[in-house]
């Protein structure tokens, strides 16, 4: 980035990436190699110390670029619940806010959308508030005295996004390749059309307007209004709605009841979402919520949405069914009528999957109430169990839908580790049971 603009060079942009996917591909082929001399207890020392290097790399790599690469980064960011702890530390960075561009810069977009933005706005304050992959968030006050946050895109956005898709493409195909032999070709179909939308402010401003409907009787999700006269497709403006940012929520400032109520109530948004309406709200990054002392959550940034397909649905609670009621031997022909399979079309093996069902009948527990400080050592075991089964794994076939509800549940999994939530997470989950997703 420099002068304070964003580069949208394709070849530059693609040199950066290709330059990441050549050291990680190295460094995992030469990991793989010297792996071979060590003795166990030593490979599996050597295997976390380089994922941790490689964490690194793709912090500065992608951290820096905005657009899609960002986005990416902090997908991977939000799968950090599998992966070992120190990797998980490295790759938190991302979920930082971006660095900030001058004003300048971002008003000549807001003059292009909205022409006449004088007479919409009394003031707009210069220094962004809040900063992402493809906008940054101003202060502002409406002429009729309303407080407003205006997003508006990093200018040349779209044409940075349409470089890094092209580029992302080859990166992460080749990354996958290290580690899975499934078809990348649907999931990154499913990835591309996420990240697509969310450019299209007109189309986040629909996605509030139906969460906030569906939101209506839930009095402990706070959702903003959009003010639909200053929105475009590139400039999106809402209500001022302001709470406790993340990090001082999930800080000792807070008394863990409150912290356990917040966390009560983002585990009921992700499985209303999943189970109920069966509109996900996708990108659960922390960073999106804000939070009240009365108990409420308020929830920004809507331009992820994930619609369930009724059959994913369906089998995500039967799953979580089979589970809690100890018959985990269903659970292979569950994920199979879902879709998810062996290369082969068959079921897969219950062994492969125990790991995640012992984690998940544990954090769902009938007593004591499970804490969430609790849940690194399970991560652990889930992490263990797979290198043990790696051949099972990278022999796995899903249905593209579960990419993005999967990072849901990852990403509200680390939400409730950080603020350490403790809860009757059974009854929660039991309650939606009871409703047709």
């Amino acid at each position: 980035m420099a002068g304070g603009k964003v580069s949208s060079s394709s070849l530059q942009r693609l040199l950066q990436l290709g330059s990441l996917v050549t050291r990680v591909g190295a460094s995992v082929a030469g990991q793989h190699l010297a792996g071979m001399a060590r003795q166990e207890d030593s490979r599996a020392r050597a295997r976390t110390e380089n994922l941790v290097r490689n964490a690194a790399r793709i912090v500065a790599t992608l951290g820096e670029m905005k657009g899609a690469a960002m986005k990416v980064g902090q997908m991977l960011s939000l799968h950090d619940s599998i992966l070992p702890p120190e990797v998980a530390e490295v790759l938190r960075a991302l979920q930082k806010e971006a660095p900030r561009i001058p004003f300048a810069v971002v008003q000549e977009e807001l003059a292009l959308e909205l022409p006449r933005y004088e007479r919409l706005f009394r003031e707009i304050e210069p220094e962004a508030f809040a900063a992402a992959s493809i906008g940054q968030v101003h202060r502002a006050v409406l002429h009729d005295g309303r407080r407003v946050a205006l997003k508006i895109q990093y200018p040349l956005i779209d044409r940075i996004v349409a470089a890094d898709l092209g580029n992302l493409r080859r990166l992460l195909q080749a990354l996958f390749a290290l580690f899975s032999d499934t078809d990348f070709e649907p999931i990154w179909r499913e990835l591309s059309a996420r990240l697509g939308e969310e450019l299209d402010y007109l189309h986040e401003a629909e996605n509030i307007g139906r969460m906030a409907e569906l939101h209506r009787d839930v009095p402990e999700v706070v959702i903003p209004q959009v003010i639909a006269e200053a929105t475009t497709k590139r400039v999106l403006t809402m209500e001022y709605v302001t709470g406790i940012a993340p990090d001082e929520a999930c800080s000792a400032r807070h008394p863990q009841e409150l912290k356990n109520r917040w966390g009560e109530v983002l585990l009921a948004f992700l499985l209303r979402g999943l189970l109920r309406h069966r509109l996900l709200h996708a990108d659960p990054n922390l960073a999106n919520f804000a939070f009240r002392a009365d108990g409420t959550v308020i929830v920004y940034d809507f331009g992820c949405l994930k619609r369930v397909p009724a059959v994913i649905a369906r089998g995500y609670r039967e799953v979580a069914r089979a589970v809690i009621e100890d018959r985990h031997a269903d659970v292979p022909a569950i994920l199979l009528a879902m879709g998810v399979s062996r290369a082969n079309g068959e079921a897969v093996a219950l062994e492969p999957l125990r790991g995640v069902i012992e984690g998940v009948a544990e954090v769902f527990r009938a007593a004591p109430p499970f804490c969430f400080s609790d849940a690194a050592a399970i991560y652990r075991r889930i992490f263990d169990l797979k290198s043990d089964h790696f051949d099972a794994a990278t022999d796995l076939r899903f249905p593209p839908d579960v990419v993005f509800i999967d990072r849901a549940i990852a990403g509200h999994f680390g939400n409730l580790s950080r603020l350490d939530a403790t809860g009757d997470w059974r009854g929660i989950l039991v309650s939606f049971f009871r409703r047709r997703g």
